[in-house]
C-alpha cells in the first residue's frame, strides 16, 4: 500500500545516527540469507541517509525520509520508462516530479537558518565576536576561495580529497576555504612582514569540507575565532585559553571543559619509541579513534624501556592532575620533546590560575588534531549534547614561515553550529532581546501608517507594515506577532 518502513540506527560511539532504508534492509537480509554476511559494515552504510544534527532535535529524520521518497520515485520512474517506452507525457510528469522535490531541498550537508533560530545565531555570533574585541583583537577577512597551494599537503591542513575545489577561467585551482589558520596565516605574512610587535586577528565566516568522514553531519559550518600572530610565550597561550572559556560562558554554558594537550608529547613518543611512519599513522588513529585497549596492544608489542611504556601509559588520561604531571616530567628526562611539552602544560597551569579558570581546563596528552601545522600546545572543547568539539585550537609557530614570515602564532575557532546545537540540546536559551512592531493598516489609511513607522524607526523600533487582509482578524495578526516575535501591534483605521 505505498507505506514507508525504515531503521533508526544510533552509533553511540560516534554520536551518529543513521536511515536504514527498507531497501538496504533487504539486500542485507537477502545475502544472509544465501550464506553470505549476517552483519553489516558500516563503511557499506549509504553515506547520504547519516542524519545531520539539528539545534532542538534529537533525531532530525525527516531529510532522510524525504530522501527515501524521492528514490522511490526516481526507481518507479525508471520503471515506468521501461514498461512505457512510448508514453512520452508520463515521462515528462516524472522528470518534473523529482525537480520539484530537488529545487525545494538542500545538498547533503548544508541547511537553511531562518526565523527564530537565524535571530539567535546572529546575536551569538554577535556576543562571541564582542567578547574577542575586548582582548584588543582587530577583524579581519579573506576570502571564501583561495588558491589550492595555501591549503596544500605541506602546509598540514584538511586533506585535499576533503576539499571541495574547481577552476577558475584560466584555469587555477580553487578551494573554498576549509580552515581559516592558513588563509590568516597568509594574509599576516603579506601585511605584516616587517611588523615585530605581536599582532591580533579575529575573524567570522564559514567553512566548507567535503568529506566521507563527515557524514552526516555539516559540511558548511560557521566559525568564530582569533589568532595571535608573533608571540611564542607561555603567556599568550594563557590569553587565548582566556579568550575561549571567556566565550563559552558568555555564549550561555556553564558546563563544559576544555581539554588541553601537546602536539610535541605525541610527536616525542614516536621518535623516542623509533616507530616508522606507517607504526605512527596506525597509533595516530587508534588514539584518533579513542581505542586506547588498541593502543596498549600496540604498544605491548613495542620493545621499550619502562619510563617510556609509563609515558604511553598516559595517553589514555583524559584528566590529568598536578602530581601526574609533576611525576610525567620525572619520567621524561633524556626524552627533549617530551620533557618541554610537559614542562609548558605545567608553567601553563600558573597562568591559568591567574586567569582564575583553572576549573575549566583539563589536561589530555593523547590529544591529538588532524591538523599537522600544530607545533605547541593543542586544545579542544567538549560539552553535553554534542559529540563534536565546539571549538579547537592551538599554536603553530612554524605555519607563517611556508608564506614568508617567521613568526611564532596561536589561535583558536569556536564552531558556532555545534554550540548552537549543544544550547539547544541542554535548554540554554539565547536570549535574543527584540524591539519591535506591527502596523496594520488598511487601504484608505497608508498615509498615516507611513507616517508612524517612519516615527518608530527613527526612534530604534523596527517596524513592519502590513496592509489589512478583510479575511482575517485581529487575532489573526496578533498571533502572526507572536509566531515573528513582535513586541507590538497597532492597528491604523480609515
Amino acid at each position: 500500500q505505498d507505506g514507508v518502513a525504515f531503521i533508526l540506527i544510533s552509533y553511540t560511539h560516534r554520536n551518529e545516527y543513521y536511515y536504514l532504508t527498507f531497501k538496504k534492509l533487504t539486500e542485507f537480509w537477502d545475502r544472509a540469507a544465501e550464506g553470505g554476511r549476517k552483519s553489516f559494515r558500516y563503511e557499506e552504510l549509504e553515506p547520504a541517509f547519516f542524519l545531520p544534527e539539528v539545534p532542538g532535535i534529537l533525531v532530525p529524520y525527516l531529510n532522510a525520509l524525504q530522501l527515501d521518497l524521492n528514490c522511490r520515485a526516481l526507481q518507479y520512474y525508471y520503471r515506468m520508462v521501461a514498461y512505457y517506452h512510448d508514453n512520452t507525457l508520463l515521462h515528462e510528469s516524472e522528470i518534473l516530479q523529482i525537480m520539484e522535490n530537488q529545487l525545494l531541498h538542500t545538498p547533503d550537508g548544508v541547511r537553511d537558518i531562518y526565523n527564530g533560530e537565524c535571530k539567535k545565531k546572529l546575536y551569538l555570533q554577535d556576543k562571541l565576536h564582542r567578547t574577542l574585541l575586548k582582548y584588543g583583537y582587530h577583524d579581519i577577512m579573506t576570502p571564501t576561495f583561495e588558491f589550492f597551494n595555501i591549503f596544500g599537503s605541506d602546509v598540514g591542513t584538511t586533506p585535499s580529497k576533503d576539499l571541495y575545489k574547481f577552476f577558475d577561467k584560466e584555469g587555477n585551482t580553487l578551494v573554498l576555504r576549509p580552515d581559516f589558520t592558513p588563509s590568516i596565516a597568509r594574509s599576516a605574512a603579506k601585511y605584516y612582514i616587517e611588523d615585530d610587535m605581536p599582532v591580533k586577528l579575529c575573524y567570522l565566516g564559514n567553512t566548507f569540507i567535503n568529506s566521507s568522514d563527515y557524514q552526516g553531519r555539516l559540511k558548511e559550518s560557521t566559525q568564530c575565532g582569533a589568532e595571535l600572530i608573533g608571540d611564542g610565550s607561555i603567556s599568550a597561550d594563557a590569553e587565548i585559553l582566556s579568550m575561549t572559556v571567556e566565550s563559552m560562558l558568555e555564549s550561555g554554558l556553564k558546563n563544559f571543559q576544555i581539554s588541553v594537550g601537546h602536539s610535541q608529547f605525541f610527536y616525542g613518543l614516536t621518535k623516542a619509541a623509533g616507530l616508522s611512519g606507517e607504526q605512527e599513522e596506525n597509533l595516530r588513529e587508534l588514539i584518533a579513534n579513542k581505542n586506547f585497549f588498541g593502543v596498549e596492544e600496540f604498544v605491548d608489542s613495542l620493545s621499550m624501556n619502562d619510563k617510556l611504556r609509563k609515558l604511553f601509559g598516559l595517553l589514555d588520561n583524559f584528566d590529568l592532575q598536578d602530581e601526574q604531571l609533576m611525576e610525567a616530567l620525572k619520567l621524561a628526562k633524556g626524552y627533549d620533546e617530551i620533557l618541554s611539552s610537559i614542562d609548558t602544560l605545567l608553567k601553563l597551569r600558573e597562568y591559568l590560575k591567574a586567569y582564575g579558570i583553572e576549573k575549566y581546563i583539563s589536561y589530555e596528552l593523547g590529544l591529538i588534531s588532524d591538523y599537522t601545522y600544530y607545533t605547541g600546545i593543542i586544545f579542544q572543547g567538549y560539552t553535553y549534547g554534542t559529540g563534536e568539539p565546539i571549538v579547537k585550537g592551538g599554536r603553530y609557530d612554524k605555519l607563517l614561515s611556508h608564506f614568508g614570515k617567521d613568526a611564532a602564532a596561536i589561535g583558536f575557532a569556536i564552531v558556532v553550529d555545534q554550540l548552537m546545537a549543544a544550547l539547544s540540546r541542554q535548554d540554554i536559551d539565547v536570549p535574543v532581546i527584540e524591539n519591535s512592531s506591527l502596523i496594520v493598516f488598511e487601504e484608505a489609511a497608508y498615509h498615516a501608517a507611513i507616517k508612524r513607522s517612519m516615527e518608530l524607526r527613527r526612534d530604534g523600533v523596527n517596524t513592519q507594515m502590513v496592509l489589512k487582509d478583510k479575511n482575517k482578524t485581529k487575532e489573526d495578526y496578533a498571533s502572526y506577532a507572536v509566531d515573528n516575535r513582535i513586541n507590538r501591534v497597532e492597528f491604523i483605521e480609515e
